[in-house]
């Protein structure tokens, strides 16, 4: 049996259930979890399926942070701080909303996206103009943003798709819209503050 990644995580012979919410859980033989309200479900439904898409974003920020340090300890604290609001999200969408319950503790609140789009601004205002596209590249720390940044895209299509199925709290999608922003902001802010782009040219091998 596959046991929870997230904290005071408890086996039992039918499941696993985490304190926390994002840490969704399989049960064994059938192929199903409990989410953190008790409800038993399949795995294959669309909530249980954002755990991957949420887990690998955060890998990918923890390898950038880890293998690709940096002198700017600005960026590192951004990214910690992304880590960690990351499982929030996770957490929030583990528990749908629904109308008349009372609200869980823990949701993706409005001045956690503020943070975001004031990190934004910081830095993008430090950057050299954009012109056209940029491919991912210039420097290793950036690529691994980038790829963050395509992950996050993905995750963010399935948490609208989701939204389609069940009440999913709108802070969550706005997040992870700004998240994709900030991450490709901080890939170029460190190409040099975008001086190292690898900037795409149009039709350049016709």
């Amino acid at each position: 049996m596959r046991t929870g990644h997230g904290p005071t995580a408890v086996a039992g012979p039918a499941a696993c259930i985490a304190d926390c919410g994002y840490a969704v859980c399989v049960c064994d033989p059938r192929a199903e979890h409990r989410r953190n309200d008790r409800v038993r479900e399949p795995d294959d439904r669309a909530d249980t399926g954002m755990a991957g898409p949420l887990d690998e974003q955060d890998l990918v920020v923890g390898e950038r942070r880890v293998s690709c340090p940096d002198p700017r300890a600005e960026v590192l604290d951004v990214l910690k701080h992304i880590q960690n609001d990351l499982f929030d999200v996770g957490a929030d969408l583990c528990l749908p909303e629904r109308q008349g319950a009372g609200s869980p503790s823990l949701r993706v609140t409005d001045e956690q996206i503020t943070w975001l789009e004031t990190k934004i601004d910081h830095f993008n205002g430090a950057l050299a103009p954009l012109d056209t596209f940029v491919l991912p590249g210039g420097s290793a720390a950036s690529a691994y943003l980038h790829h963050a940044r395509t992950v996050t895209r993905r995750a963010e299509r399935d948490i609208v798709r989701l939204a389609s199925e069940e009440p999913v709290n709108p802070s969550v999608i706005r997040y992870v819209n700004r998240l994709s922003d900030i991450l490709f902001v901080l890939a170029r802010f460190l190409n040099g503050k975008g001086k190292q782009d690898v900037r795409w040219q149009p039709g350049l091998h016709r």
